[in-house]
């Protein structure tokens, strides 16, 4: 029993330092506290000159002192004494020096009163004058300000030099890194387990982690581990969440910090933190690094327009790409990055050597997006019923962490409802919450705003559902949300590649709303602005970045190394610039075409389907399909469908067909 209390670890005792500076300050505070508090418990009474002039005429006044010219100080005599402390008021007269004192305004008018008392009593009373200190108060008075000062400058140096349990915060400490560290026995660890999705990714780092666990097989055939890996990708889609998982599963000393942390007001401070943190790093390899948006320091050399080469970020970047693959050995040491901005980090940063990889963490794909619902729900009650597949396939495009938002959301939304349980409608309108913002039903709308409201998306709903090639609609809504006065929702299909047709009819599909508006009004508004602004960078897109003009070719001036942010000219000239607009502007035309020729032809079922908007104000597919009938591509897959499924039977071949065989 006893080894065991000896084997336990004894906490530390939480409590104030010991500081030498504190003792200090405390005693001197106690003494002047007692001081002022305490004082002399016999003290002389204050009093004035009527009340001494009465003692004049008794005869009780051995002596006067006069003091700095001001304050009487006034001696009685032993049998005075004696009687004044008969008196409740005057119990702790003093036996030695004054019993009282009083101010007197002039020394000449004192000794006039004075003499003129002597004069009509008869008693002559001894008059001296001295001049003394002020005693403690003047001395605290004149010591103050030195004191103050004093305090004060102590104070500075002690934060300067992190002192007091500052943690290393101070001016001399300001160029340590203030890593955060994770080890096995952090309590807020996470594993590979917590993160859903990213198979690819996981399966990268897991590579690594491997080394730090069995370095020897790998040694054993003469391979390296990489020294570093890029994890890029969108916002969002669990860069940072990896490389927690890779902190907790790794079992070694993982160093934690933020590019922004090593930028500072100091010139040579982030260079100086560069140092200290591979420093730490070797003193616990085998260990990971990890530097969380990276392009906060990683940014290419002399692109920064006006800055000179010597500018503190391009010290510290310098800094970093010698510690990663310089001179000195790094042994043991591997150091994880993220960042959504790959192509503007400096390609020395990124060359084998430092960085040897650069594992994309992309978007999650639909069933990848299943396995990110079940790890939010984990912690949310939901109905038995609830499909997972189907809130993977109304999410097309959200990232990992768009997920965890609708989740939460749901949970809120459900909540303000009282429900017991979240449902699929509360899913639902979280996602509506989400991608077009809080319905505004309050919002003053005139019945001829809002019947032009409805024609607008009964346009975008009509074009969308009868063209082969566009997005497939949801619902669509005439209620406000957000900025806009009505929606559209879609479910794109999940490709990697887009065609040309399919643009034009996307491009149709976002300019059915302006048409519908022009073919049964006679006239356009100004609703249509989003609409515009998307057609006319799509339009652009398809010609300078996709080749897709029949004008210009196949041509692309895009730029994915990201130099183009940092020309002060265009990559083509000003007839080409004029054939770009007049192709992009032929797009448009074309889509604008085909827009009309849809809702001309298929007018009455816009006009039916507007007048349902205007009276249920949301419309679901159910509704198009009641009004227009399946889509074309819906009725190919589910013949499709149903001919896979079918069973093949089997005939016995005609006497014929066996003797022709």
């Amino acid at each position: 029993m006893s080894q065991n209390r000896n084997t336990q670890k004894r906490k530390p005792r939480r409590g104030l330092p010991f500081n030498p500076f504190n003792v200090m300050w405390f005693i001197i505070a106690a003494v002047i506290i007692g001081w002022w508090l305490v004082g002399d418990t016999n003290s002389p009474s204050e009093s004035s000159w009527n009340e001494v002039e009465q003692m004049v005429e008794k005869g009780q006044v051995e002596k006067i002192v006069v003091v700095n010219r001001d304050v009487a100080r006034v001696y009685l005599t032993p049998q005075a004494i004696e009687e004044y402390r008969t008196q409740s008021e005057y119990a702790t007269l003093p036996d030695h020096d004054w019993q009282f004192q009083f101010n007197i305004g002039s020394v000449d008018s004192f000794r006039e009163d004075l003499k003129s008392a002597e004069t009509e009593y008869g008693h002559a009373v001894p008059v001296s004058y001295a001049n003394e200190g002020g005693g403690w108060g003047d001395a605290l008075i004149s010591f103050l300000p030195w004191l103050v000062f004093i305090g004060i400058w102590i104070f500075m140096m002690r934060s300067m030099s992190g002192g007091g349990g500052g943690g290393g915060q101070g001016v001399f400490n300001v160029g340590k890194a203030k890593a955060q560290v994770f080890d096995k026995n952090n309590a807020n660890r996470i594993t590979f387990k917590d993160v859903a999705g990213l198979e690819e990714a996981k399966v990268e780092i897991m590579e690594i982690v491997d080394f730090l666990r069995t370095p020897q097989k790998y040694r054993d055939l003469g391979g390296k581990i990489p020294k570093g890996a890029l994890l890029v990708g969108p916002p969002g889609t669990g860069k940072t969440l990896l490389a927690k998982a890779v902190a907790g599963e790794a079992n070694v000393p993982f160093l934690s910090m933020s590019g922004s942390d090593f930028v500072e007001m100091f010139v040579g401070v982030g260079a100086s933190r560069v140092r200290d943190l591979f420093q730490q790093a070797k003193e616990k390899a085998p260990c990971i690094v990890f530097i969380d948006e990276i392009d906060a320091i990683g940014r290419a050399r002399g692109k920064n327009a006006g800055v000179s080469g010597t500018d503190a970020r391009e010290n510290t970047l310098n800094q970093l790409l010698t510690e990663m693959d310089g001179f000195a050995s790094n042994a043991g040491v591997i150091v994880l990055a993220a960042t959504n901005r790959v192509d503007i980090l400096d390609k020395a940063l990124t060359r084998a050597g430092r960085f040897d990889r650069q594992i994309e963490v992309g978007r999650p794909d639909v069933v990848e997006r299943r396995q990110i619902f079940d790890v939010h729900l984990r912690n949310i009650k939901t109905d038995s019923d609830l499909d997972r597949e189907f809130l993977a396939k109304q999410t097309p495009g959200f990232s990992g962490a768009d997920i965890a938002n609708v989740c939460n959301e749901t949970a809120l939304i459900a909540a303000r409802h009282d429900k017991k349980t979240v449902g699929k409608d509360d899913f639902m309108a979280a996602v509506d919450r989400i991608i077009g913002g809080l319905e505004k039903r309050n919002k003053i709308i005139t019945p001829e705003e809002k019947r032009k409201i409805a024609f607008h998306e009964a346009g975008h709903a009509t074009v969308s559902w009868l063209l082969e090639e566009a997005s497939p609609l949801i619902k669509v809504t005439i209620i406000p949300r957000g900025k806009a006065l009505g929606a559209a929702w879609y479910l794109p299909e999940e490709r990697q590649l887009t065609t040309r047709a399919q643009m034009m009819d996307e491009m149709a599909s976002l300019l059915g709303g302006r048409v519908s508006e022009a073919l049964n009004f006679g006239e356009v508004s100004t609703g249509a602005l989003n609409d515009l602004e998307r057609a006319t960078k799509m339009a652009y897109s398809m010609v300078a970045y996709y080749g897709m003009g029949s004008q210009t070719g196949n041509i692309s001036f895009y730029d994915s190394t990201g130099q183009s942010d940092f020309a002060m000219t265009k990559p083509y000239s000003e007839r080409t610039a004029e054939k770009i607009d007049a192709e992009a502007k032929a797009l448009l035309e074309q889509a604008y075409a085909m827009a009309e020729k849809v809702l001309t032809e298929n007018n009455e079922g816009l006009t039916r389907l507007a007048e349902r908007l205007l009276e249920k104000e949301v419309v679901f597919t159910d509704d198009l399909v009641d009004i227009f009938g399946k889509r074309k591509k819906d009725i190919a897959k589910e013949l499709a469908e149903a001919a896979q499924n079918a069973e093949p039977t089997m005939e016995e071949p005609t006497a014929d067909e066996v003797a022709e065989a």
